[in-house]
This record gives structure tokens, C-alpha cells and sequence, in this order.
């Protein structure tokens, strides 16, 4: 149930957005959700309806997309998929030090506005 309080913080978002830039309407959303969260977008979904009742984003449509995560290897500097068949390892160096450096959040990437 922890993704309502995602829906609301991205709608509380958009709601702002949507002011300060003085539209009438939000006409879209879209949401990434990172693949080392625990977050299921089929539920984003499902509150997103109850969220947005009686807001200037009403009617609007939630699209979300996948952030695939993203190491940066200490070792030799790639940027890689981590998979879980090679180990998560690097697949140039096998080094298995690295940085997350997408994947792990869930992102309000954009609000389409209606004037």
C-alpha cells in the first residue's frame, strides 16, 4: 500500500507544477519507476483515480515506465545492466564494485498541460 503515498506525492507535484505554470487542466502524467524499487505500477494505477478526484488533474491519464537499473563499475568505469546469470558483475572487467546509478526511484519525468 506504500504506493499511494507515491501517487500522492507525484500528484501534489503535478498539482504545483500545473500552477505555477497557470494551467487550467492536467491532460497526462508520466511516472518511471525504478526496477530496484518495490514499487508495482499496476497499483500506481488503481489509486491514481482516488488521488486526483476533484484536482485540476481529474480526467487526466497516469502512464508509467520502467527505469532499468544501472551500475557504474569502480573498477573499469562501464556502465552496465547488473544480471543476475554473469553474477552481477561487470561483464568487461567481472568487477563486482560498482555504483547504482539509475533504478532505484520513482520519478514524476513529466506533466503535459492543458491551457
Amino acid at each position: 500500500m506504500h504506493e499511494m503515498s507515491y501517487v500522492i506525492r507525484f500528484v501534489n507535484r503535478a498539482i504545483e507544477t500545473a500552477e505555477e505554470r497557470k494551467a487550467e487542466r492536467v491532460k497526462r502524467i508520466l511516472v518511471s519507476v525504478g526496477e530496484m524499487t518495490d514499487v508495482l505500477p499496476e497499483y500506481l494505477h488503481r489509486y491514481y483515480p482516488s488521488a486526483v478526484k476533484g484536482t485540476i488533474l481529474e480526467g487526466s491519464v497516469l502512464e508509467t515506465k520502467k527505469e532499468p537499473v544501472c551500475v557504474l563499475c569502480a573498477s573499469c568505469g562501464k556502465e552496465y545492466h547488473p544480471e543476475k546469470d554473469n553474477g552481477y558483475a561487470c561483464p568487461r572487467c567481472h568487477g563486482t564494485e560498482g555504483k547504482i546509478t539509475a533504478g532505484r526511484g520513482v520519478v514524476l519525468e513529466q506533466v503535459e498541460l492543458e491551457s
